[in-house]
């Protein structure tokens, strides 16, 4: 009888079934202030090199490059059509919760690191390389660029029953966004092939864009401890292990690449072979 008269009150801290929230939706929050102004993202394929770009680095005194962070998979759920109201009274939206909780998370690494240069190489940053920018207006980034064909044809040897259609879709995907990066954003740009062919010279380059001073230990990786190297957080081959630059293996020329991704690797200078 109580129960029928006293309903049990809800759980607000369950999170109920999606709900329409027009008004909410439409609200556009303002900028907020940022605790890292210009951090630094590596715009690449996946696999391309980005997990030794970072452990070269990861290996400056003042640089801070981590596993990859996948910020773009972090997520902010407003769980009740009030919550969308408290966030908009304090200018707040989804979105900008979601550039707040990417700036602390990267602040934090900083922090714990002592550095005061962060990086982040996770590929699929690629994908999104816009919503980088409206976040982060003063970022720096760094495109990687690798032959498409050697892309397509690490991607075909590391995966089980690989699908080839799906596989060179995946590629032109990245390389359409690395394209438009290279295009619309003042980025350094570089490739795996020369990274690993110079890496002196490059990581030079790569230090006056970053403006900081170059240092030799950059090359040396090995000797220092750069976290695990497993699935999901970067490259985890016998390769990266090995602590050292290896020169990086060409495009077969007997892979056959959609014309488009040729018609790519024309425009950063690898022709189609």
């Amino acid at each position: 009888m109580k129960e029928a008269v006293s309903p049990p009150r809800r759980n607000l801290d369950a999170v109920p079934a999606p709900r329409t929230r027009p008004a909410a939706d439409r609200y556009t929050a303002p900028r907020a202030p940022r605790l890292v102004e210009s951090p630094v993202f590596v715009l690449s394929s996946v696999r391309s090199g980005s997990t030794l770009l970072r452990v070269l680095l990861n290996s400056h005194t003042r640089v801070r490059a981590p596993h990859e962070m996948h910020l773009r998979t972090l997520h902010v759920e407003l769980s009740r059509d009030f919550t969308a109201e408290a966030m908009k009274a304090l200018e707040l939206d989804r979105q900008e919760l979601e550039h707040v909780l990417w700036d602390r998370v990267l602040h934090l690494e900083l922090v714990r690191s002592g550095k005061d240069v962060i990086v982040d190489k996770t590929p699929a940053n690629t994908l999104i390389w816009p919503r980088l920018h409206r976040c982060w207006p003063r970022a720096k980034y760094i495109v990687l660029l690798r032959h498409p064909g050697a892309v397509v044809t690490s991607l075909t040897n590391r995966r089980t029953d690989p699908d080839h259609a799906a596989i060179r879709a995946e590629v032109l995907e990245y390389a359409e966004k690395l394209e438009e990066a290279r295009l619309h954003l003042d980025a350094h740009v570089l490739t795996y092939e020369e990274l690993t062919a110079e890496p002196e010279r490059t990581t030079r380059g790569l230090c006056d864009y970053l403006e900081v001073p170059w240092e030799s230990a950059m090359l040396d990786y090995g000797d220092q401890d750069h976290g695990a190297f497993r699935p999901q957080l970067g490259d985890w081959s016998s390769t990266i292990r090995s602590g050292r630059v290896q020169p990086a293996r060409p495009a077969d020329p007997h892979t056959e690449l959609p014309p488009r991704l040729a018609e790519l690797a024309q425009a950063w200078g690898y022709g189609s072979g």
